[in-house]
């Protein structure tokens, strides 16, 4: 018999069939990325809820996390400054719009 796991079903509570084997949701395939020509991307400065510091997001990538998480490293690094990938964005602490637009095109 098929072990299943309990804590993986969402929404069953119980089952009178013998022969019923819950079926799990597949995660949806990773996107695939689109060539740096084809992104298209905008950078913008941004204040709100953040204690009024300002903040670069670069929004509008097309792609799988991974290569958004490397790019964002790519641009934290040459910014020389902290920042995460949240919600299909990056975000670089502080005001490096034209740094960021520089960088961004040299990559393409």
């Amino acid at each position: 018999m098929k072990k299943q796991n309990w804590k993986n079903r969402d929404g069953v509570v119980y089952s009178t069939g013998n022969n019923f084997e819950y079926q799990y949701n597949e995660e949806e395939a990773s996107q695939e990325s689109l060539s740096p020509e084809l992104q298209n991307l905008r950078v913008l400065l941004d204040k709100k809820q953040r204690a009024g510091k300002s903040v670069t997001l670069v929004t509008g990538y097309v792609g799988g996390d991974d290569d958004l998480k490397e790019l964002g490293k790519q641009l934290k690094t040459k910014c020389g400054v902290g920042g995460s990938v949240k919600d299909g964005e990056i975000l670089i602490q502080g005001d490096f719009i034209d740094k960021v637009l520089e960088l961004l095109i040299t990559m393409g």
